[in-house]
């Protein structure tokens, strides 16, 4: 599933591209995602111009005008830019997003072919997109400066669940997927089954260090490509590549020499090094 890395990337690799341009028309070839692409999706954004290609936690916001339009790439879907003119489309390339000004012209794609994914359509009216029911209730943006220590120490606090199974809850900070928790997991020192309220303060601090210094360096490493996704340029991330405990079961810690051990919390895979992680 692309988590916040690979949505950066897709992010960053689309914005430039696309902000500040007008959205000539809209072809939706397949409505059914998770939820159904609104109906009127053309008509509501044919002819408005795209303010700001924003994110929040695994959603990309494309802000109008008159609204936000919210993307979620579930769990195999991808963005393609095509500055020319696009190729035919697949089976499984749901939408096109046309910009235009003057003679220049940019495709967004979305090719889904899973259809787990998301398009829905945020009013203005109906206030700020951050009450929207899919986002209110997330969690704090690892790079936000209020995600320190204190504030992990503070959320953590009677959650008797394992620190694993917390990260990726999203309520408390979001955007850390299972590679990321257990590479985060790693860096901090800290056992993923040790339940999050037994975390004292300095074990906390090093925790939101390592979550900010592994996704910074996912996104510097295009992300984690699995399965399906590949960047807006098509490129893939190689940031398993660097990975120090995920999908290393079995082969000796690059620390410590112990052999890396893979255990299954909320049938997600875990991987920690029983002797640098207690």
């Amino acid at each position: 599933m692309p988590e916040l890395p690979e949505v950066e990337v897709t992010r960053r690799a689309l914005a430039p591209h696309v902000e500040g341009l007008t959205v000539r028309a809209v072809r939706v070839r397949d409505r059914r995602l998770r939820w159904p692409v609104p109906a009127q999706l053309g008509r509501l954004l044919a002819g408005r111009p795209l303010l700001r290609l924003d994110r929040r936690g695994k959603y990309l916001l494309w802000r109008f005008p008159h609204g936000t339009l919210i993307s979620h790439l579930g769990m195999s879907g991808s963005w393609r830019l095509h500055l020319t003119a696009p190729p035919p489309p697949g089976a499984h390339d749901h939408a096109d997003l046309e910009f235009g000004a003057g003679r220049t012209v940019r495709v967004a794609r979305l090719t889904d072919p899973r259809r787990f994914g998301a398009l829905l359509w945020h009013p203005r009216g109906r206030g700020d997109v951050e009450r929207h029911a899919l986002l209110a209730r997330l969690g704090r943006e690892p790079f936000d400066a209020r995600f320190d220590g204190a504030y992990l120490y503070a959320a953590t606090r009677g959650r008797r669940a394992s620190i694993k199974q917390v990260l990726l809850g999203g309520d408390v900070v979001v955007g850390v997927g299972n590679i990321y928790a257990s590479e985060s997991l790693f860096r901090a020192g800290i056992d993923p089954r040790r339940p999050a309220h037994r975390l004292g303060r300095a074990r906390c601090t090093r925790l939101a260090d390592a979550i900010r210094a592994v996704l910074t360096e996912a996104i510097e490493r295009g992300g984690s490509t699995l399965r399906d996704f590949v960047g807006a340029d098509g490129s893939t991330g190689y940031f398993t590549l660097a990975a120090r405990v995920y999908d290393r079961a079995g082969l000796p810690c690059l620390v410590c020499a112990a052999p890396i051990r893979r255990i299954v919390q909320g049938q997600r895979a875990t991987y920690y090094c029983p002797r640098c992680q207690r």
